[in-house]
């Protein structure tokens, strides 16, 4: 999938002001900088691949979020759902500093869909205690589609949809290589990426590997938290050809990772976390427990141009291998692979007078097998394919746009007998077929030539995943053996967004308001005795998946004020109310919902276009998240989370020589006043209580020191 993006900002120009969920292109260095004028950088201007491909933001009316490429460079963080956390709707789920899945408007997990290379990313994203297969340093921007999303992507989307976009082709006769290269103090993060790309005469590439490796991450309650230091390595190939008729590109992708596992286990008279004789906190060497995560990938695209139209054609081959190692560092216990074949193909029409229609198939199927001696899950086969059509229509200031989807979904587990002296029945052999439509219908109305409205009602659908169907096993590292439950029914949502988008010379803002109401919502709850004690199953917690109906209402506003040409105050606010219908008050609400949270800044562009600095600036970050006390209390899952506030500092600049882009540098410092918190969708907050203080759980990183450095090189 590509995005087409006008340049609106080159490299951070100081005059332009800063638009909320803007894309931008990094234009080729030139001998000088011509700074932009406002006009310029008006939401009109931002174009994203919509769901019927390329679509003016402005005209899109489901709400969309874009990370710019300058956004993503500049920004520290541990992984990449880390780097687009701090978008308005947008939280992690987190494991340490290592492990982040991403969450939109309060829903997470195979709720949300990530897109990568074109295709959706398959590595058994049910699971708690692994992210996003995806190297950072290969992303060039992002694109967070908010609400139902099913009409281009099938089941599961029905949060929303993250698109990794990658780097655009380099124009014709032209080659460029980057290197980068960061360090950050707290856990000792070391990374660096290589890469080299070029067309010529229309055979194109681009090569890039990445190598990262941190240690123990370390906060003032509970220094280094064993089990929290990680390695990961990629590496990605992409050859083609691009010639008049469209493109032929085939991407190898290869994602190493290999992150400990923090268990939280105390010393019963320091209460301090418990670590082997003799470990340092500061190696970053393996450490036992800890998961090997190999992700291989291969994604053959095809574009052919009809008339003004395109056909699209992709096809890909997945691999996700997953090991955990507890007792020996050579002999896994549990050993999962699945692979998975995705399937693209949809036709984009020209505009047919003020319409434009995109109607196509895609769809996927997999096969999971056990290898090792520990199950989680079943061996199981899937298939599922979905047909949709879209499209909008221009009429004077409105847009009109929507569509439908039909998808289908087979899955069918194996049984399993555990070859032991009990024989037990692990699995059972099961077979279940889920059917659902999708819909989606929306507007988008210029009132003024500044102001626009924005409404949009869809329907989305999910199938049960593998592990809420058919779980029995007890996950390494979470505390939790949970129970499937194979009776599920698929979720299935109503959403309506109303959103208004402003833009000046002095101020931009955006406001996005949602209610969505969702049938049959899956969850997992701690199962308790009748006295009221937690049920244990070898050793931990037993939670079951259940379901229920749910609604979820909130929203996002962003304003940037502009007062003067190298001032920019920023500020967002993001909120959502998740409840459970008809409950009791202790399951009222659903679990891991994200806490309000209000982010603000100043930034002031120092210089811009001089002679040796460009582009350099400082900003001033607050990160303050309030107390979440809607929590999912039933069988004590889920406690409040105290609000807490975080202040960053960051600053940059471009180095410039003979009139051209030599490097850049980043330096932050995140958290200055070393504020020791948990923030409510860390799973670290539910380990065991710390017997000295009284203080329940691990708590999230301390202060912490970045620097970065990008080396453009023109060849």
């Amino acid at each position: 999938m590509k995005t087409i993006y006008k340049s609106l900002l080159l490299m951070g120009v100081c005059s332009s002001a800063t638009v909320p969920s803007m894309a931008m292109t990094e234009e080729a260095d030139s001998t000088h900088h011509q700074p932009l004028t406002e006009t310029n950088v008006k939401l009109n201007e931002v174009v994203v691949t919509g769901l019927t491909g390329q679509q003016k933001l402005v005209t899109s009316a489901s709400p969309i979020s874009v990370v710019s490429p300058k956004q993503l460079e500049s920004q520290p963080s541990t992984n990449i759902i880390d780097a687009i956390s701090r978008q308005p709707g947008v939280s992690q789920i987190t494991t340490g500093s290592g492990i982040s899945k991403p969450v939109i408007r309060g829903m997470g997990y195979n709720r949300v869909v990530v897109v990568n290379d074109g295709i959706r990313q398959e590595g058994q994203q049910w699971g708690d205690e692994h992210g996003v297969e995806i190297d950072a340093a290969s992303v060039h921007s992002v694109e967070i589609l908010k609400g139902p999303a099913s009409l281009m992507y099938g089941s599961d989307a029905l949060a929303g949809v993250i698109v990794f976009n990658s780097a655009p082709v380099l124009p014709m006769g032209e080659m460029g290589a980057n290197v980068m290269t960061g360090y950050q103090s707290n856990n000792g993060l070391f990374d660096y990426s290589l890469n080299f790309a070029g067309n010529k005469q229309g055979f194109v590439w681009n090569t890039r590997y990445s190598g990262k490796m941190a240690h123990a991450y370390k906060n003032r309650y509970d220094g280094y938290v064993y089990g929290s230091a990680y390695r990961e390595q990629s590496f990605m190939q992409m050859l083609g050809w691009n010639h008049n008729g469209g493109h032929t590109h085939l991407t190898l992708d290869y994602y190493h990772l290999t992150p400990g596992i923090v268990e939280g286990e105390r010393d019963e008279e320091t209460g301090n976390l418990a670590m082997p004789d003799g470990f340092n906190p500061k190696s970053y060497g393996r450490s036992l427990p800890f998961q090997q995560i190999h992700h291989y990938k291969a994604v053959f695209d095809n574009m052919w141009y009809v008339g003004e139209g395109n056909i699209k054609l992709l096809a890909a081959y997945q691999q996700n291998r997953r090991q955990e190692f507890e007792e020996s560092r050579d002999e896994c216990g549990l050993d999962l692979m699945l692979h998975t074949v995705n399937y693209d193909l949809h036709y984009t029409s020209p505009m047919l007078g003020a319409w434009k229609i995109a109607t196509g198939i895609n769809g996927m199927w997999q096969e999971s097998v056990n290898k090792g001696s520990e199950f989680l899950i079943p061996d199981y086969r899937l298939f599922d394919y979905g047909l949709f059509a879209t499209a909008t229509c221009s009429i004077n200031k409105m847009n009109l746009s929507g569509g439908v989807r039909y998808d289908h979904r087979h899955l069918h587990g194996d049984a399993l007998v555990e070859d032991n002296a009990d024989m037990v029945e692990r699995f059972k052999n099961f077979s279940r077929g889920f059917d659902g439509f999708s819909g989606s219908l929306g507007m988008a109305y210029e009132l003024l030539p500044n102001l626009n409205f924005k409404a949009n009602v869809s329907c989305g659908f999910r199938a049960p995943n593998i592990s809420e169907l058919a779980s029995n096993g007890e996950h390494e590292g979470t505390q939790r053996y949970e129970i499937g439950n194979t009776a599920l029914k698929p979720e299935q949502s109503c959403q309506l967004d109303l959103g208004l988008d402003y833009t000046s010379q002095i101020v931009s803002a955006q406001l996005s308001l949602f209610a969505n109401r969702i049938s049959n919502y899956i969850f997992s709850t701690r199962l308790v005795d009748s006295n009221g004690n937690h049920v244990i199953t070898d050793g931990s917690d037993t939670y079951k998946f259940t379901s229920g109906d749910a609604r979820l209402m909130g929203g996002e506003v962003y304003v940037d004020v502009h007062p003067l040409e190298r001032l920019h105050i920023g500020n967002s606010f993001s909120y959502v109310n998740a409840v459970q219908l008809h409950q009791p008050s202790d399951a009222k609400y659903l679990p891991f919902t994200p806490a309000p949270r209000w982010l603000g800044d100043v930034r002031y562009e120092i210089m811009c276009d001089g002679r040796t600095f460009d582009h350099m600036y400082v900003k001033l970050a607050v990160d303050c998240n309030l107390r979440q006390n809607h929590y999912y209390a039933a069988g004590g899952t889920e406690t409040s989370t105290p609000s807490y506030t975080l202040l960053n500092l960051y600053a940059g600049t471009d180095i410039k020589s003979h009139g051209r882009r030599i490097a850049s540098v980043y330096a932050s410092c995140e958290n200055i006043t070393n504020r020791a918190y948990q923030n409510h969708l860390s799973r670290l907050k539910y380990f065991d209580v710390n017997k000295a203080t009284g203080r329940m759980g691990v708590f999230n990183m301390g202060r912490n020191f970045t620097v970065k450095v990008v080396v453009p090189i023109s060849l």
